[in-house]
Order: structure tokens, then C-alpha cells, then sequence
């Protein structure tokens, strides 16, 4: 399979990512975070509703088969949903996205390195370090 699809993916996911943060702190600045973070989750579960019906259920029954601790995923999208919506409308868009994303980066890196949560384990050689170092000091450039 070529790389270009899931980079073209990955790119769409990341200008989601941006509107939906923005669109997260406005509702979080008018109506409160929690519901913020209920109305969101509302419009996916309904988006995901229609879609499974189209899909007559897609491959729905093989959720067994799933590690248990995967199920969390629900809870930390209210958490994310959560912090962007507080976050956002408090230090503005980008340095709320900044600080998401050096943790993220950071986060994976180390669960890469163990191999942690059926993670891929992948070595943790001078290029990624310095990849590390270069995302700190530009996270803390658009942070000051």
C-alpha cells in the first residue's frame, strides 16, 4: 500500500483537529465544558449511528475481541473534547494545539520505545531525540 493515502488521511485528521478545537472552545466559552464536550460526542455518536446503518453494522460484533482497556477511549475523547474547550478560548487556538501535540508526540515516543499497549516498538536514536528537542524548543516558542 502506498504511504500517500494515509498521509492524506492523517493531514485531513489534523485539519479536524483544528476546526473541531476551535469549534470545541466557542461552544466550551458559551455553554460550559462538560456540555461542550456532551453536544460534540452527541454529533459523532450520530454521525457513526448513520454510518454503521449504511454499513448494515459494519464489522460491529467482533467488539469482544477487543483488550479491555481500549474501551477508555470514550472517556478520554470527553477529556480531550474537555480540555480543548477550556483551554482554547483561554490561551487561543494554537498554543492549546502546541502543547497537545508536543505531549502527544513525547508520549507516543516513549510508548513506541517500550512497545507499551501493543504499541510498535520502534529504537529511540539521536534523530528522534533531536526531533524531540526541536519540538520543545518550538513549543516553547509559540507559547512565550
Amino acid at each position: 500500500m502506498s504511504v500517500a493515502v494515509p498521509i492524506v488521511v492523517m493531514l485531513v485528521a489534523g485539519a479536524a483537529i483544528g476546526f473541531q478545537s476551535l469549534f470545541a472552545g466557542t461552544i466550551g466559552s458559551r455553554v460550559g465544558i462538560i456540555e461542550s464536550a456532551f453536544i460534540i460526542h452527541l454529533g459523532g455518536f450520530i454521525l457513526a449511528a448513520v454510518i454503521l446503518v449504511g454499513m448494515r453494522g459494519g464489522s460491529f460484533a467482533a467488539w469482544r475481541t477487543v483488550p479491555w482497556y481500549v474501551y477508555s477511549a470514550g472517556f478520554l475523547g470527553v477529556v480531550i473534547v474537555g480540555a480543548y474547550s477550556y483551554a482554547v478560548s483561554r490561551i487561543g487556538l494554537a498554543p492549546s494545539i502546541t502543547l497537545a501535540i508536543a505531549v502527544q508526540l513525547i508520549l507516543c515516543a516513549v510508548l513506541d520505545y517500550y512497545g507499551i499497549l501493543s504499541a510498535v516498538q520502534r529504537p529511540f536514536d539521536l534523530a528522534r531525540g533531536i526531533g524531540v528537542a526541536v519540538l520543545l524548543v518550538g513549543t516553547w516558542l509559540i507559547l512565550r
